[in-house]
C-alpha cells in the first residue's frame, strides 16, 4: 500500500531541508546557497498513534503497525521557476506528484544568505504561489487547445472539459483560489482531478522559526493573510527540532517543553496533513498484530475492508464493529460483546475515526 505524501516547498534557504531532517530524522544535504537539494530527498515517516499503542499492550499483539505519511523534500523554486528558472520544470513536475503541499516560509533572520537579500515571508509566499498558479496556466492552456478539435467536433465531454479549463484559467488570472466545492458540480471533479493542478493541492503553511526572529508585526500580518486566503499554517522551530532529533522521545518532549513547545513540529504538521487531506483512522486488532489504516472521512465499511485487501471488499459480507471507547473499557472483545457493544454493519456503514473492525468476507 503506497503512502500517503506530503511535498515540502518554498524558496531556496528558508529552512526546507533542515525541517524535513529534523522532522523525519533523514538526512537531507542543506547548506548556505540556492539549490542545494536538486533530487528530492524522500522521507516516510510513521504516524505517532497512542490509540494504537494502547491496543498493542491491552492485547499484548505479536506486532504493531502504524499508518505512515512520505514527506519529498523538494528543491527550492525561484521567481520564474514556470518559466525554467533554476530547473523549475523540473521542480515543479515533482510538486504534482505529492498529495498535499507544506509550504515553508522563512521568519528568521540570520547569516544565512536569502535569495532577496531580505527576509519578508509574505513576498516571499506570494512569490512561490504566483509560479504555481502560472506553471498551471501553461498546463490549462495547452489542454485548452487540445480540446478545441473535439469542441468543434460536437464531443459533449470535449465542450464540458473545455468550458471548466476556461473557466479555471479565468479564475487564476485574477489571482483568485480555486475552490472547487464553491464553483464547481460533483459531476465536473472527475475531469478537474484529471488535469492535477498544483494550486488545487491541499496547502499548509510552515511557519520557520529561528534564533533571531522577524518583528512580531510581520508575522501577524503573515498570519492574517494566510487565514484571509482560508489556509492553515503551522509553528515550527526548525533550528531547535534540527538540535533534539536525535534525542529518544522523552529526552525530546522535556527539552521541547522547557521553550513552551507541547508538540512536535512532526506531530503538528502530520495532524495538519491528515485534516488537510480528509482522512481518519480505523484500526484491526488481534493476538498476532494491532494495525492502524488511514482512510478518506465518509468512506464506506466497502472502502475501509479495501484497504486490508481487494478481496475483503470484492466479497463483503458485513463489519463487526467496535468503538474505541468501549474496547478500552471492557478490555477485550468478548466483553464488549456480552455488553452489547459490538455491531454488526452492512455495506452503507459510514466508518468512524477510532472504529475497530473486524470484516467479514467471501470470495
Amino acid at each position: 500500500m503506497s503512502s500517503l505524501s506530503c511535498g515540502i516547498v518554498g524558496l531556496p534557504n528558508v529552512g526546507k531541508s533542515t525541517i524535513f531532517s529534523a522532522l523525519t530524522n533523514a538526512a537531507a544535504e542543506s547548506g548556505n546557497f540556492p539549490f542545494t537539494t536538486i533530487e528530492p530527498n524522500v522521507a516516510v515517516v510513521n504516524v505517532e498513534d497512542s490509540r494504537l499503542k494502547q491496543l498493542h499492550t491491552l492485547l499484548e499483539s505479536k506486532s504493531i503497525v502504524f499508518t505512515n505519511l512520505k514527506f519529498v523534500d523538494i528543491a527550492g523554486l525561484v521567481k520564474g521557476a514556470s518559466k525554467g528558472e533554476g530547473l523549475g520544470n523540473k521542480f515543479l513536475a515533482n510538486i504534482r506528484e505529492v498529495d498535499a503541499i507544506a509550504h515553508v516560509l522563512r521568519c528568521f533572520d540570520d547569516d544565512v544568505t536569502h535569495v532577496f537579500d531580505s527576509v519578508d515571508p509574505i513576498r516571499d509566499m506570494d512569490v512561490i504561489n504566483l509560479e504555481l498558479a502560472l506553471s498551471d496556466l501553461q498546463i490549462l492552456e495547452k489542454r485548452l487547445i487540445k480540446l478545441e478539435k473535439g469542441k468543434k467536433s460536437g464531443d459533449k465531454d470535449a465542450i464540458r472539459e473545455h468550458e471548466l479549463v476556461g473557466k479555471i484559467i479565468n479564475i487564476l488570472n485574477s489571482g483568485k483560489k480555486i475552490s472547487i466545492e464553491e464553483e464547481f458540480g460533483i459531476d465536473d471533479l472527475k475531469m478537474i482531478k484529471q488535469l492535477n493542478l498544483i494550486t488545487l493541492k491541499p496547502t499548509t503553511y510552515i511557519l520557520n522559526y529561528g534564533n533571531k526572529q522577524i518583528d512580531s508585526e510581520k508575522i501577524n500580518s503573515l498570519k492574517e493573510q494566510i487565514s484571509k486566503n482560508q489556509d492553515s499554517y503551522v509553528e515550527i522551530n526548525g533550528l531547535l527540532e534540527s538540535e533534539v532529533k536525535d534525542f529518544d522521545e522523552a529526552e525530546k518532549k522535556d527539552f521541547l517543553q522547557e521553550f513552551d513547545i507541547i508538540d512536535t513540529g512532526l506531530k503538528l504538521l502530520i495532524d495538519e496533513v491528515y485534516s488537510l487531506l480528509n482522512l481518519i483512522t480505523f484500526y484491526t486488532a488481534g493476538p498476532q498484530e494491532c494495525r492502524a489504516w488511514s482512510i478518506k472521512k465518509d468512506s464506506k465499511a466497502p472502502e475501509a475492508a479495501g484497504k486490508i485487501h481487494t478481496d475483503f471488499q470484492k466479497g463483503f459480507i458485513r463489519a463487526e464493529i467496535i468503538e474505541f471507547k468501549n474496547y478500552m473499557e471492557f478490555k477485550s472483545e468478548e466483553e464488549v460483546k456480552k455488553n452489547g457493544l459490538m455491531r454488526s454493519e452492512g455495506k452503507d456503514y459510514i466508518v468512524k475515526d477510532g472504529d475497530i473492525i473486524h470484516f467479514r468476507y467471501n470470495v
